[in-house]
């Protein structure tokens, strides 16, 4: 993880440079005397985590964090302890460390760093998931707009594909690669090279082939095993 260090005083500064140095899941990106400074470095460029002072001349810790409109993941470091329940109003604030810091306090700050950061990661990919079930396709001119749990399965011909849907077919200049990237992979599978599927809508399955609706589509050998993974079998 990439970090800076905001605070006023140089002895506090250099403490904290020595503990990152002896971590290995995190390096030192810049340090700050000034919240000015910081937040100027800030709008221009993206770290993972901030070591902040709360107690700095005339802009303090909270102070920053209010300016910032996305602001990353911060460990507070002070010599106060009655600013910690105030601290956890913030989101970002993972940890609340007060001085003088310990080298195993320190480690254990940095493991909760790490953690927000791949929870708040998969939460973000898991939120753009969910906000997105659609997809417009170009029909004469016109932005068509496709549910994707209305598609039961889209066909390679030539420079186009068609897309089956449950009350219509639309034919689209594209190609199966480029519609593919599109789909939600819990949904959709490429089963040949010529289709996809949407395999909530499978009915039956013989040997190489699967029924959707009224169409039997070819399943090749190399992606049969996938397929098998995704069945939900007695």
């Amino acid at each position: 993880m990439r970090s800076i260090i905001i605070d006023d005083e140089e002895m506090a500064r250099a403490i904290i440079e020595q503990l990152i140095s002896k971590n290995k899941e995190i390096s030192l990106v810049e340090s700050f005397s000034n919240a000015i400074d910081a937040i100027k470095y800030l709008n221009q460029n993206t770290i993972d985590l901030i070591f902040l002072d709360i107690h700095m001349p005339t802009f303090t810790g909270f102070d920053l964090l209010q300016t910032l409109k996305n602001p990353p993941k911060v460990i507070l470091t002070t010599s106060d302890k009655n600013f910690a329940i105030e601290a956890f109003e913030y989101d970002c604030i993972v940890d609340y460390l007060v001085k003088p810091v310990t080298q195993e306090r320190f480690d254990k700050a940095i493991l909760k760093a790490k953690s927000f950061k791949a929870l708040s990661s998969s939460n973000y990919k898991k939120e753009e998931k969910e906000i997105v079930d659609e997809l417009y396709v170009n029909i004469d001119r016109r932005l068509v707009k496709i549910n994707f749990a209305t598609i039961n399965l889209i066909e390679a011909k030539g420079d186009y594909i068609q897309i089956k849907t449950d009350s219509k077919n639309y034919t689209v200049h594209s190609t199966l690669k480029k519609i593919e990237d599109k789909l939600p992979d819990d949904l959709f599978l490429k089963v040949h090279r010529s289709f996809i599927i949407n395999t909530t809508k499978i009915i039956d399955i013989e040997d190489n082939s699967v029924l959707i609706g009224s169409n039997v589509i070819p399943v090749s050998r190399s992606n049969r095993p996938e397929l098998m993974k995704r069945l939900n079998l007695l």
